[in-house]
C-alpha cells in the first residue's frame, strides 16, 4: 500500500502526540469509528527538537488498533539520524516515515532508499527557516512520497500556526508535481484549514484542535466541514 492507496481528496491526521495516553487507545478507536483514516506518530529525540516524546514501544501497541480497522500510521521522525531506527519503526507497526532536511541534506537519496528497504513510504519534511526552493529540488531528485511543510517550529504541540506558511505552500505546490501530496503540521484548525487546502495542502496534521477538545470526534468533523 501507499500514499495513492491511502488518501483521499484530503486528509486530516490527528497527531497522537497531543493524546491523552491515560486513554489513547480508547481515543484511537472512537476516532476510527468516526471516519479518522490516518494518524501522526511524532517523534522528537532531544537533539533535533527538545522534547523526547514517543517511540517504537507506544507504537507497537497502538498500530494494531490503527491496522485493524484499515488505518495508517504516518511517522514523524524529528530526531538525528532518522535511518538508524527505520527498521525499530516498520517492525512496531509503522507505515510511512517523514524525515527532516535539516537533518539528512544531501545524503536523502540513500536515506529514502534505507526507508524503502523496510517497506516504509517516505516524507520529507522542512522547517520555517528553510528555503521551500531547497527542500521541493531535493525531495523530487530522491523520489519521496510527500512533502511536509512545517507551519510551526517543530517540536511542541498547540503553537499558532504561522500566517507565512500559506506563501511557502504556494510555492511548493508550484514547484511539486501535481500528483505529490502536500503536508502541513502546526496550528491547524477550522480557521486555517480551508486556506491552507486553497494553497495546496491536502494533508492536515491537527494536534490540540482535535485532541485539545471534549469532543474529539465532534471537533474532527468541524475540521472535515471546513474543508467541504
Amino acid at each position: 500500500m501507499s500514499w495513492k492507496e491511502w488518501m483521499r481528496t484530503a486528509e486530516i491526521e490527528p497527531s497522537i502526540y497531543a493524546a491523552d495516553f491515560s486513554c489513547l487507545g480508547e481515543q484511537l478507536e472512537i476516532l476510527l469509528r468516526g471516519g479518522v483514516r490516518i494518524f501522526q506518530f511524532d517523534v522528537g529525540d532531544g537533539q533535533f527538537v527538545a522534547p523526547i516524546t514517543t517511540g517504537p514501544i507506544v507504537l507497537q501497541s497502538i498500530a494494531p488498533i490503527v491496522h485493524a480497522a484499515g488505518g495508517v500510521v504516518d511517522c514523524h521522525l524529528m530526531i538525528v539520524e532518522p535511518q538508524r531506527h527505520f527498521a525499530a519503526f516498520a517492525e512496531a507497526g509503522g507505515d510511512s516515515v517523514t524525515v527532516h532536511y535539516e537533518v539528512v541534506g544531501d545524503r536523502l537519496r540513500d536515506v529514502v532508499a534505507q526507508a524503502r528497504e523496510h517497506g516504509l513510504e517516505v516524507g520529507l519534511a522542512f522547517n520555517p527557516e528553510t528555503r521551500v526552493a531547497s527542500a521541493a529540488t531535493a525531495a523530487m531528485a530522491a523520489g519521496v512520497d510527500l512533502v511536509l511543510c512545517m507551519s510551526i517550529n517543530p517540536g511542541y504541540s498547540g503553537q499558532k500556526f504561522m500566517p507565512g506558511a500559506l506563501d511557502r505552500i504556494r510555492e511548493l505546490r508550484e514547484l511539486l508535481p501535481a500528483q505529490m501530496p502536500i503536508q502541513v503540521d502546526g496550528g491547524i484548525g477550522p480557521d486555517n484549514i480551508r486556506q491552507a487546502f486553497d494553497a495546496g495542502a491536502n494533508l492536515f496534521v491537527a494536534d490540540s484542535s482535535i485532541f485539545g477538545r471534549e469532543d474529539i470526534v465532534r471537533a474532527y468533523r468541524r475540521l472535515v466541514a471546513a474543508l467541504a
